[in-house]
């Protein structure tokens, strides 16, 4: 029986295809490449040492969803294929509603259709809102979402948790939310690649440092942090990755429910805490402007990961020095990330 893994061509879910497969779990990719590339794909299968099969497809698409999984022996689902920018929610919300929580909708009809009743769904800090205090506990109030996307994974988990509250439902389900994934692969192989202009801090850093940007745009100098910009809980992609392992390995034991963990690092980074951690590891400078507040945005934003530790048994091991280590070898070796 094998893993389902929705956007398993994406930044976060290659990593964790080539973590579920060490873990000995078969994986099968769904992804209509909207935000990655196949070569990201073939990069996993290179470091893997076996063929993937994956398909090209939308998970709004219930007919080619059936069709994967009339083919394909699925016993669980890891549902990251989602949009994901702040800022452009803003601009297209129908977009974000569209695929994210009719995507969803569309998945778990179809898993229903087939007797599936695993899953882990990818969500985000982001439904926390702008929280009262850090750091933020899974017991915190959510729904005071301050953007789009946020309020798109919002609606998800409430769909999802009305999945577990009708009398005699076998649903498992997971919602992992986490913070600010950054980092890559050690072998320099498989990274975040967007699409445009980058919407998150690290490719952004990354590729003005490499030369492909002329210089870092900081979103807000006058929150009231340390040094006036954002703080985020940043957590390396593999920790991220091995967290949905062994959250997923958790889940085949529970009984029917749903459950919700923090995946970070419990320890809050600035923007320019992280530029200047860039710069040591890369040996490169990065010029920056401060920039007007993006629409969404919040002051700070930190996990409390001890339920995950504690009932998955699982922390993040990679520290900030790390994150941008491992980033700088995937950006300075694919200066045009899949393309080149």
């Amino acid at each position: 029986m094998a893993v389902l893994v929705t956007g398993g061509a994406g930044y976060i879910g290659s990593h964790t295809c080539v973590e579920l497969i060490a873990a000995g779990f078969q994986v099968v990719v769904v992804d209509n490449f909207c935000n990655s590339k196949p070569e990201a794909l073939r990069r996993v299968e290179e470091l893997v040492g076996q063929t993937i099969p994956h398909y090209q497809v939308d998970v709004t698409d219930k007919t080619a969803l059936r069709a994967v999984f009339e083919r394909e022996s699925i016993d669980s689902v890891i549902h990251f294929a989602g949009l994901k920018a702040v800022g452009e929610s803003c601009d297209k919300p129908l977009a974000y509603y569209h695929n994210n929580v009719g995507g969803t909708v569309a998945l778990c009809q179809v898993m229903e259709e087939f007797q599936v009743d695993k899953l882990l769904f990818s969500s985000s800090a982001t439904v926390y809102g702008d929280p009262a205090t850090v750091p933020i506990t899974e017991d915190f109030p959510t729904g005071a979402v301050t953007n789009p996307y946020g309020r798109s994974k919002y609606m998800v988990e409430e769909l999802l948790q009305d999945l577990c509250r009708g009398a005699g439902q076998s649903w498992k389900l997971s919602l992992l939310r986490y913070f600010n994934p950054i980092g890559a692969h050690i072998s320099g192989r498989i990274g975040e690649d967007p699409q445009g202009i980058p919407n998150n801090l690290l490719p952004f850093v990354a590729q003005v440092a490499v030369g492909k940007l002329p210089r870092l745009r900081v979103f807000g100098g006058d929150y009231n942090t340390l040094d006036g910009t954002g703080v985020r809980d940043y957590i390396h992609v593999v920790d991220l990755a091995r967290g949905h392992v062994r959250a997923l390995e958790k889940l085949m034991a529970d009984e029917p429910g749903c459950y919700t963990y923090n995946l970070g690092t419990g320890r809050g980074y600035s923007v320019l805490e992280v530029v200047k951690a860039f710069e040591q590891a890369s040996g490169k400078t990065v010029p920056y402007d401060i920039d007007t507040r993006r629409p969404g945005d919040i002051a700070q934003c930190y996990a409390d990961p001890h339920k995950a530790a504690e009932h998955l048994g699982w922390r993040a091991e990679f520290d900030l020095d790390r994150m941008v280590q491992d980033t700088w070898r995937w950006q300075s070796e694919n200066p045009q990330g899949y393309g080149g």
